[in-house]
């Protein structure tokens, strides 16, 4: 267990076309990522400090499932994953690439791949922008809900980020966010509050169902094990 609790400084970082393509390879993704997670503990710490508990086990390509309850999900998962995972974050390209300040905090500071949510071809956008950085050994974090919650529960997780792991050959791995919802409610003003990131183990894609996922998402938020059957570890 991991608890974080650093002391402020302000860290700049240059703007830059939104990550994951073919050309964002090491070193240069792994001197950003390493960046972007100094500076997000910097910021995690004096909003109440963070929680991990887990291991990263995974050497290469995986797809991470959290839950989303808060802008502040992503703050605490670049806090807390490793900066050899080189994450990236699938993301509402209308919501976070639509005006300047969000597309510099989205293409810059959080390493976002932008991704069309309307219509029949989100999958196909979702892949599009995923795969390359999959390729190339990155770890790729998706918000299965599609949208936060505001009621504190967990939604039904699409099927997207299983499709997306099984057709790139990747595994996935569940992680649970907690306490991010009381830093930065949805339509709500921040506020100091301690937060966590428990970390699952790697799952085989095609062993696993999105309710599954959803459930071993909620047994690691809830400190218990999932009612479903055990899930397969992915080698």
């Amino acid at each position: 267990m991991t608890t974080i609790a650093l002391p402020t400084t302000v860290t700049a970082l240059p703007l830059r076309k939104p990550a994951g393509g073919e050309g964002d390879t090491a070193p240069s993704a792994r001197v950003a990522c390493g960046l972007r997670r100094r500076l997000w503990r910097l910021a995690v710490a004096v909003t109440g400090g963070m929680t991990v508990t887990g291991r990263w086990r995974v050497s290469g390509g995986c797809v991470v499932v959290a839950n989303h309850s808060s802008h502040a999900d992503t703050a605490v998962l670049l806090a807390a994953l490793p900066a050899t995972a080189r994450p990236v974050f699938a993301a509402a390209a209308d919501y976070w690439f639509d005006v300047p300040v969000r597309r510099f905090v989205a293409g810059s500071l959080a390493g976002v791949l932008p991704v069309s949510r309307r219509g029949g071809g989100a999958y196909a956008g979702l892949l599009a922008a995923a795969r390359p950085a999959l390729r190339a050994g990155r770890c790729v974090v998706i918000y299965p809900e599609g949208t936060r919650s505001t009621d504190g529960e967990i939604g039904e997780f699409h099927s997207g980020a299983v499709r997306l792991a099984r057709e790139c050959g990747v595994p996935i791995v569940p992680i649970a966010v907690a306490g991010t919802a009381d830093v930065l409610p949805k339509g709500g003003s921040y506020r100091r509050a301690p937060m966590a990131v428990h970390i699952g183990e790697p799952v085989d894609a095609g062993h696993v169902s999105p309710s599954q996922l959803r459930e071993q998402v909620m047994a690691l938020r809830d400190g218990r094990r999932p009612r479903n059957a055990p899930l397969r570890r992915a080698a």
